[in-house]
């Protein structure tokens, strides 16, 4: 079979899966890419051939003369473990070369930037409340910083999708094409009514039928880039010397939930984690010291010993054993 008949079908083997349209086009151009290096029928191909091509993947550079990181290696491994799976089960192969290929281990991830109170502050109160833009920019500062969805999620959101009243944020088909509803704290409730009733209207004019939340100028659908594009230049009239996105609001989220002792089922519940291992990886990666939390918020630590206190008589313990 031709190389982009197999790329075909593994295109619709994974639409019924119901991946996300981002992994579909992840795993299907790192699988049109080995096939084109690939000089052998695909039915020949061997482990030995794949760990040698694993190999070059790290030796690899790119245009400007830079590595692949170990992140999109992994990916880029794990795509091809998923395209030789497939053939597999689909008979076009005899044996997988990829079953006992691992994926590479992570590297440990430096702590994320996060931002403080003070420098939230600061980066809200950038946007210009007398212009309409500046409206929607705080309106999706404040929905950032509230709510903590992705960049994604939130250029996705339609206008059925807040409710203002319940002070409740509906996420259609986010990460892993799952669906969450997560809480809205009362100022970007605020903003959001005031950008839906004056601000929405008059860019959706020559629109009617969009139903975006979120547009732009011109009544469309904003874009990520041109939300990046905002984040950062506002976190830089702020003079916030660290490095701003759109992410760092959801870092700084899970950090300030965490940090005031809410409990991580709520916080993997509102990030949209689908497995409790992954957010508590996220709350590691982000630098927190949770035993200085444990220590702040339970309750057994703040009990004052006694110099005369009950202690554990582990000498006695001995003797006993050493008796017998």
């Amino acid at each position: 079979m031709k190389k982009n008949e197999l790329l075909f079908l593994f295109k619709e083997h994974l639409k019924v899966l119901n991946r996300t349209s981002a992994t579909i086009e992840s795993y299907c151009e790192n699988a049109r890419l080995y096939l084109a290096e690939m000089d052998k029928d695909i039915k020949a191909v061997t482990a030995s051939d794949m760990k040698a091509y694993v190999a070059s993947l790290f030796a690899h550079k790119t245009d400007d003369n830079k590595k692949y990181a170990t992140s999109t290696v992994i990916v880029k491994v794990r795509a091809l473990k998923r395209f030789f799976e497939f053939l597999e089960n689909a008979n076009h192969i005899f044996i997988n070369p990829m079953e006992y290929i691992q994926e590479p281990k992570k590297e440990k991830k430096q702590p994320r930037p996060v931002l403080t109170v003070k420098e939230v502050q600061k980066i809200l109160e950038q946007p210009n409340l007398g212009t309409l833009i500046g409206i929607r920019d705080r309106t999706v500062l404040e929905l950032f910083y509230s709510t903590g969805i992705r960049l994604n999620e939130l250029c996705n959101l339609s206008i059925y999708d807040a409710d203002l009243q319940g002070g409740m944020l509906r996420i259609n088909q986010g990460k892993g094409q799952k669906d969450r509803v997560v809480p809205m704290g009362k100022h970007a409730v605020r903003f959001l009514r005031e950008y839906i009733t004056k601000v929405r209207p008059h860019y959706t004019k020559k629109h009617p039928r969009n139903r975006s939340l979120i547009v732009d100028r011109y009544g469309k659908p904003i874009s990520k880039q041109m939300v990046g594009i905002h984040v950062r230049n506002y976190a830089r009239d702020a003079k916030v010397k660290k490095k701003v996105s759109p992410h760092t609001f959801r870092h700084t989220f899970a950090t300030e939930l965490v940090k005031n002792g809410a409990d991580i089922l709520a916080v993997q519940k509102m990030l949209g984690h689908v497995h409790l291992v992954t957010t508590q990886e996220y709350i590691r990666a982000l630098g927190l010291d949770l035993k200085k939390a444990h220590t702040k918020s339970h309750p057994r630590e703040k009990d004052k010993v006694k110099p005369n206190a009950v202690k554990p008589q582990i000498k006695r313990i001995r003797e006993k054993y050493a008796s017998r």
